[in-house]
């Protein structure tokens, strides 16, 4: 054979483009291409047992880099597989470029087995989903997928990669990926209309959420929330948007019943909805929720995102780093004296509050609250926490404050499973730092096989299972749902229960490659943070809460 194939020059577009880690679980369709990466010199695959597994590594390596991730998938079987989890990096706008073979063009009319339509399986949960079927745009149908991915608002793409088509002498040239810039500023009369309008507000607010991060726009933010004296909230947020100690951050809004949102706003007479939207919940209130004379300001580069769902004053499609440096900077000029007073004031009682919270923190306590101190005078600057600990998410972020951009990450989406593998993807991104993935004991039975994934590629990430003995989030659900409908109280449906049989998690662990450690009293904390922490490979622990 003369030349190089699709398979060979895709490996190459994949390598220009800095995709050169592939997250995967091999099959037959895909075989010539993985064949081709093996050769391929600075191309490094990373093995997953499972399709979840691999989209759920991937998915941590591109937020804790930043940059698009490859993933590959087999056929319509893997791509089943991995939808729940694609879903995850759909709603948190994660890069993800992923592909999948089939057994090739040539057999479309034959109804073999394992064919199916892999674009109409994907499109649901990605941005864009092509199928190249000619090899002379095998290529360009790749690089239009990067650059879409890269494009915010950001999102995982799929290609289905035809064998025959991938088998076929490929001339295409190789070139980067062209993603373009997207950094947009409002112009002047804009900014000083969304001034005038937060300016005047008594009772102001702030609604964050991811598109902050991604613009890397978080000390604008306090920079205009400092100046309002506003309080901010995160909204389908899951990475530091604000520093969580800060004394005006408020915490999350819930991501299941719109009365949590409505009782937040209900008073704010002047709201900024910066790089989210409202709201995201999975019983949302269909009524607005704001006050009828809130002025409300909405800023985000999506412009599908602004005004989706309830009427806002003045909408700006913008990035969020330079709309907030302006805004910054043209408040001072439109805040009175009495105004700046009132906002000063506010920021003063939350930094009061902030100090009585502080001053009356207790020591000691629950296991889940011993570990965590622990964890928390050990760890160190470095620490990247992964969280998708749900019910135990509050006493994490309580002794572990996100305050750094890129030291957490919080699951997104609604399924359950990325706790394990994120943390496994952000260590691979980040070999030199700790990174500690908290998960629940129902999380973590989804995507276990991720501990050996870990082991087999000396991934040194460390886990930690919030052992509940039960899917602890449906209690908590199914009680406001009993009260919601003046249902009596009364004993949990058993299918929420996963005492029966008791999961040995640090066996399994062990079973995997991994070591681990259970914790079941207090005292055990200490020793179980220490060990974790010394561990030379992954180690989990099992923590009994």
């Amino acid at each position: 054979m003369v030349g190089k194939s699709g398979n060979v020059k895709l490996i190459e577009q994949f390598k220009a483009d800095g995709l050169d880690v592939m997250f995967g679980n091999p099959g037959t369709a895909e075989q010539g291409l993985l064949d081709a990466a093996e050769q391929g010199p600075g191309f490094r695959y990373v093995l997953a047992l499972q399709e979840t597994v691999a989209a759920g590594i991937a998915d941590g390596y591109a937020r804790a880099t930043g940059k698009a991730a490859l993933l590959q998938l087999h056929s319509g079987v893997g791509l089943g597989n991995a939808i729940g989890m694609l879903y995850q990096s759909m709603r948190g706008h994660t890069p993800l470029v992923a592909i999948a073979g089939d057994a090739g063009v040539r057999y479309d009319a034959m109804d073999a087995q394992m064919a199916a339509d892999l674009v109409a399986m994907a499109r649901p949960v990605t941005k864009y989903a092509a199928r190249v079927t000619d090899p002379r745009s095998l290529l360009r149908v790749v690089r239009r997928a990067v650059k879409i991915a890269m494009t915010p608002p950001r999102g995982p793409v799929f290609v289905a990669l035809p064998m025959d088509v991938l088998d076929e002498l490929n001339d295409e040239p190789v070139i980067a990926s062209t993603v373009p810039v997207t950094v947009s500023a409002p112009e002047a009369g804009t900014v000083a209309r969304a001034a005038q309008l937060l300016a005047a507000g008594e009772r102001p607010l702030i609604l964050a959420g991811d598109g902050v991060s991604t613009a890397g726009a978080q000390r604008q933010l306090v920079a205009v929330a400092e100046q309002l004296g506003a309080d901010v909230w995160g909204v389908d947020s899951s990475e530091v948007n604000f520093p969580g100690s800060h004394p005006l951050y408020r915490g999350q809004l819930g991501h299941m019943f719109g009365e949590r949102s409505a009782a937040v706003v209900a008073e704010a007479d002047a709201v900024l909805i910066v790089g989210t939207y409202v709201f995201p919940e999975v019983f949302p209130g269909l009524g607005s929720p704001f006050r009828p004379d809130a002025r409300i300001v909405h800023i985000d580069l999506d412009s599908y995102e602004i005004a989706k769902n309830f009427p806002v004053d003045l909408g700006v499609v913008a990035d969020p780093r330079p709309a907030l440096t302006v805004l910054a900077a043209e408040l001072p000029g439109r805040l009175t004296s009495v105004q700046r007073a009132a906002a000063a004031r506010r920021l003063a009682v939350r930094k009061e509050e902030r100090q009585r919270t502080l001053g009356d923190a207790a020591v000691g306590g629950s296991t889940l609250e011993c570990f965590l101190q622990e964890l928390a005078r050990r760890a160190g600057d470095d620490l990247i926490v992964f969280d998708e600990a749900l019910t135990s998410s509050p006493a994490v972020v309580k002794h572990l404050p996100p305050d750094r951009p890129g030291d957490y990450f919080l699951t997104r989406g609604g399924s359950l499973g990325v706790g394990i593998p994120g943390a496994v993807g952000a260590k691979l991104a980040h070999p030199d730092r700790t990174v500690v993935g908290f998960t629940g004991d129902g999380g973590a039975m989804y995507t276990y096989q991720a501990l050996w994934t870990a082991a087999r590629h000396s991934v040194a990430a460390k886990f930690v299972v919030c052992n509940n003995r039960k899917y602890r989030l449906l209690d908590d659900n199914i009680a406001q749902y009993w009260k919601e409908r003046d249902i009596p109280r009364h004993d949990f449906p058993s299918s929420f229960d996963l005492s029966r049989p008791d999961i040995r998690f640090a066996d399994v662990a062990r079973a995997l490659g991994a070591d681990g450690i259970r914790v079941e009293k207090p005292e055990e904390a200490a020793d179980a943070v220490e060990r974790m922490l010394a561990a030379a490979g992954p180690f989990l622990v099992d923590l009994q809460v």
